[in-house]
């Protein structure tokens, strides 16, 4: 893949140095890691899910960490379970530790997860705060002292 070079986006914006920073992460090595498999399901309008196919992994070899606005998942093999006394005749089961990082929009937060029948379930919700939630503004009749005022122009 190509490297573009955003130099340009970052000195002519303000407040947009998270959109570029974006793209450069986009355009970074996560993108060649196919391991494991994951979906990301909307539940919600404010509620999403992600899915990884954790198979073999247990609980104690799971963590998942949240730091500022990354999602980083990460499965670290026991050294008792990769035993070199085992001799597969075939091995499809991958056993591989692994990293896993989601970039998460602003006021995501992580609810919890769940390792169930071999799948890691993420759950995030969005919180928008009050002030930026949409909300109708009520537009009132003004009759008398309640009217706006027009300033009349001094010449």
């Amino acid at each position: 893949m190509r490297h573009f070079d955003l130099t340009p986006l970052y000195r002519s914006t303000v407040g947009f140095d998270r959109l570029a920073q974006l793209f450069d992460n986009a355009a970074g090595s996560d993108a060649d890691v196919a391991y494991p498999p994951y979906n990301i399901e909307r539940l919600s309008d404010n509620e999403y899910r992600i899915t990884m196919a954790v198979a073999g992994f247990t609980t104690d070899e799971i963590k998942v960490d949240v730091k500022e606005s990354t999602l980083t998942v990460r499965g670290e093999k026991s050294p008792e379970a990769t035993d070199s006394e085992r001799r597969f005749l075939h091995r499809g089961i991958a056993a591989r530790s692994f990293e896993r990082r989601f970039q998460l929009a602003d006021h995501v937060e992580v609810k919890g997860a769940v390792l169930k029948d071999g799948l890691l379930n993420v759950d995030l919700v969005r919180n928008l705060p009050e002030r930026m939630r949409p909300r109708s503004i009520p537009i009132a009749v003004g009759t008398g002292s309640d009217a706006p005022k027009q300033i009349e122009a001094q010449g």
